[in-house]
């Protein structure tokens, strides 16, 4: 019975602690992968003022894709109108985005596929 008792607590105490670190690694990622794509951004030359905001549009850019209509240049054009950006700058905003939050999509582009 003691032995049940000891068990029990240590899967409990398993499944606490396994829920917490999925909880946590979600956040986590987004918070490297938001990182790492306005350290794409900089190094692009493309300024922008809200971290926040600036995060969420490059999120916004994957789905985009796949509504129908969906393409780079529209993309672009929507970055534009949004934004202000010039047409060429917003290309290259789409671009650094697809290639961070939905690389899948470059793949069929590579010379190595």
């Amino acid at each position: 019975m003691q032995y049940q008792r000891v068990a029990f607590r240590f899967l409990a105490l398993t499944a606490g602690i396994s829920a917490a670190a999925a909880t946590l690694a979600a956040p986590i990622r987004a918070d490297m992968m938001g990182n790492a794509f306005l350290a794409a951004l900089t190094n692009a030359g493309v300024s922008y003022s809200q971290p926040a905001g600036t995060m969420a549009l490059g999120q916004s850019v994957c789905p985009m894709l796949f509504q129908p209509g969906g393409s780079f240049d529209s993309i672009a054009s929507k970055i534009t109108d949004n934004t202000g950006l010039s047409h060429d700058v917003a290309g290259a905003f789409a671009l650094i985005a697809i290639a961070t939050y939905c690389p899948a999509v470059l793949a069929p582009l590579s010379p190595n596929s």
